[in-house]
């Protein structure tokens, strides 16, 4: 072996990993990089962080000359995993005395000079930010321009402009303000969000009037409850009959509201009630049931209204500021004749893909992306999406004017002065408008347990829904573009400001000619996540918003699909065999071009997130993805080292079912096996197994690692020994399968 073994090829402290994992995952920790934009099953920071850091840090039992014993190793081991359980705490992300402890550890084992980092399927940025947090210079690349985009914003401009001092003419006023890391330009996204909302409410402040309650003071709408319709297929009846999920408003307690169906031959009207009286909705996952006659009418009906163009909305309820909280109002005729307007004379739209797993509204007529919205929340996205082309010449003025350099070169030509600064400023408020309308649509919902709506993106499908909200943007409430810009402004600070970054459009096979890199990836699994398909939903709106200041970037319609590393069977008509053979061939490529990357002194790690039917004993799922990824792994040239299973749900979700559940992701270690790597026979084999195996696994145990992961760690030993090899021979000379 000609290489020092790394830390993350010996042992791992997993169970403070895995706590730090499944607390970052849940809900309430606060202002996070993920809040920046949306993207599908990101990676922890947590596991991105260890998973760095530990391969880049020497185990002791690669420097016998410091560490000649087993205890002397062990000790050390134990040092090294106190640092790592400290780094990976969500508290300590940013914290100075923690990171300058954990980078010095990577400047030992280094010797003073850390390599760059590549992840090819850079996705939401959890490992190339995690990397410029560590001190290394960060390279991102992905297919998709929305993922591309976002690692702009997370590692490529915040360090272009560190320290920055905000230009907008409120923050120049505040004299000997301090502005560390990417503050000053947080401030200006938010300054500059508001200026737009202020800008949107002269255009379109008429579309969202305001409602009196029973004193007749003027109350702000939050948002609007609507209800999808349909004609009662019973000819006796022939009713607008309501399709809705839950009646329900609120189940705050003491705050209990909920809407009642008032039905007088026929007509039905609604009225808001207080108290826990609500009947039960109209809709199930057997189909729905008429509220006047009691008819059942099957989804195959309602399907066919809506292709038919036959769907209505029904406003049944509106929810406004109160004194003490929500306040709920039955709906009125103004407010419906002040929501019915026409769409906007241009606004960006796409068909919506055939993908009937993921994609559930064309099966009831919503054909293209605009369909998802109703005309009032399309003309507001379109406002101001509009509108981020203005701010963005506004920042570029109040920019010069705060005597930044008056360089002509945009972001996208490298940039750093007025104009550059006053485009990153755009890319910001650009996201802003993609998570508006992530809440601004006609396929969200309403949560009555807290009382707010929700965003579309709970998951990775875009589904139909019966009753949903149709939030105020205006307002200073979930959903509205003030607040989405003040949270986003708080995610921009937590962003680490260290080496430069670099974001780039490359397909996973295309090679990049970088060279002797740490690569450290999480790929696509089989036909999990479409995230092209599902991405043209922000991809649309971003294009409006930034195809001036990066042309390049976008100047496709929609997301490229084609070369997407996903089998997807519906892109090859259906042929699901066609799709798996793809999806393997693309993946061998891959791994041939990481092969090309990747340093000989450091592992490549590359995560395998698995359905848990894959290792459910129940289940007759065939294992083609783990087989798929070792395989093209192996055939690439690598060496399995290490394969450590990795938690990213939370942890209060596997004890609350009393059960012991698998961690959702394996990572996968890997060397360059040399180019003279012997053949084996195979008895030679099974005898290198039993010799190197026990103390792998002696190791392990040390580590105080959970027993339901204990057998996904002891593969990685295990194939460490059987991919050492080029080849395992069988007493016949044939090669063993």
């Amino acid at each position: 072996m000609g290489y020092k073994k790394k830390l993350i090829e010996v042992a791992l402290p997993l169970k403070a990993i895995n706590a730090a994992c499944s607390y970052e995952k849940m809900p309430g920790i606060g202002s996070h990089p993920r809040g920046i934009h949306l993207w599908w099953a990101r990676r922890p920071l947590a596991a991105a962080r260890a998973v760095i850091w530990a391969s880049l840090v020497d185990d002791p039992s690669s420097l016998p000359e410091q560490f000649p014993t087993e205890e002397a190793q062990s000790q050390e081991r134990r040092r090294l995993f106190a640092i790592l359980e400290e780094l990976v705490q969500w508290k300590n992300s940013n914290n100075k005395e923690v990171l300058e402890k954990a980078k010095a550890e990577i400047m030992k084992s280094t010797g003073g000079k850390p390599p760059a980092l590549l992840d090819p399927f850079a996705g939401g940025g959890s490992i190339p930010l995690e990397a410029q947090r560590l001190g290394l210079e960060a390279h991102a690349s992905d297919l998709n321009p929305v993922a591309v985009m976002i690692n702009k914003a997370m590692i490529e401009i915040p360090p272009k402009f560190a320290g920055q001092p905000p230009v907008n003419p409120e923050s120049r006023r505040q004299l000997g303000a301090a502005w560390e890391g990417a503050a000053g330009l947080a401030a200006d996204v938010r300054y500059y969000g508001e200026w737009m909302k202020k800008k949107a409410f002269e255009r379109i402040g008429h579309l969202y009037p305001k409602i009196k309650d029973e004193n007749g003071q003027e109350r702000t709408v939050i948002a609007w409850i609507w209800a999808r319709t349909v004609k009662c297929p019973n000819p006796a009846c022939g009713c607008e009959m309501p399709l809705v999920r839950s009646f329900r408003l609120s189940k705050k307690k003491n705050r209990e509201a909920y809407v009642e169906p008032m039905i007088r031959k026929n007509q039905i009207t609604y009225q808001v009630r207080l108290g826990k009286g609500a009947r039960k909705g109209t809709v199930s996952r057997k189909g729905a049931r008429c509220i006047c006659c009691d008819a059942p009418v099957g989804f195959p009906y309602i399907r066919d209204e809506g292709r038919q163009g036959k769907m209505g909305n029904r406003l049944i309820a509106i929810v406004a500021e109160g004194n003490n909280g929500r306040m709920y109002v039955s709906a009125n005729k103004e407010q419906v004749f002040t929501a019915n307007i026409p769409k906007p004379d241009s606004f960006p739209d796409a068909v919506l893909p055939h993908n009937p797993r993921d994609f559930k509204t064309p099966n009831y007529g919503l054909l293209n992306f605009s369909d998802l919205f109703t005309n009032r929340q399309l003309t507001a996205l379109t406002t101001f999406s509009e509108l981020v082309a203005s701010a963005q010449a506004k920042a570029t003025a109040d920019a010069r004017a705060a005597g930044i350099s008056n360089d002509p070169a945009g972001l996208s030509e490298g940039g750093t002065g007025a104009v550059a600064y006053g485009q990153a400023v755009g890319v910001y408020l650009a996201f802003a408008v993609d998570r508006a309308a992530d809440f601004s649509t006609s396929v969200s919902r309403w949560a009555v347990t807290n009382e707010k709506a929700m965003n579309l993106f709970s998951r990775q499908a875009i589904p139909m829904t019966w009753d949903y909200p149709e939030v105020n943007i205006l307002a200073d409430s979930v959903g509205g573009f003030v607040t989405i810009t003040k949270y986003l402004t708080s995610c921009i600070i937590t962003l680490p400001i260290g080496e430069m970054g670099i974001a780039k459009q490359d397909g996973a096979q295309t090679d990049n000619q970088l060279r002797q890199v740490m690569v450290s990836t999480d790929p696509p699994y089989y036909d999990n996540i479409g995230y092209a398909d599902l991405s043209d939903f922000f991809y649309i709106w971003m294009r409006q918003s930034l195809k001036e200041s990066h042309p390049d970037l976008f100047r496709t319609m929609l997301v490229p699909k084609a070369e997407e590393l996903v089998a997807t069977p519906y892109r090859f008509d259906g042929d699901v065999k066609a799709a798996r053979e793809f999806f393997e061939d693309g993946m061998f490529k891959t791994c041939q071009q990481i092969y090309r990357y990747a340093r000989e002194d450091v592992p490549v790690t590359i995560y395998y997130a698995y359905k848990q039917s894959e290792v459910d004993d129940s289940s007759n799922t065939s294992s083609t993805g783990w087989e798929t990824m070792l395989t093209a792994l192996i055939q690439a040239g690598f060496t399995i080292t290490g394969t450590w299973p990795m938690r990213s749900e939370q942890t209060y979700r596997a004890i609350s079912m009393n059960t012991n559940a698998l961690a959702s992701s394996i990572v996968l270690v890997c060397r360059k096996r040399p180019a003279n790597a012997p053949t084996t026979t195979r008895r030679d084999f099974i005898n290198a197994l039993k010799r190197e195996l026990k103390p792998a696994l002696q190791k392990l145990q040390a580590s105080n690692i959970a027993p339901v992961d204990m057998a996904q760690c002891a593969i990685g030993p295990g194939m460490g020994v059987y991919s050492r090899f080029s080849k395992i021979l069988e007493a016949d000379g044939t090669p063993m399968g």
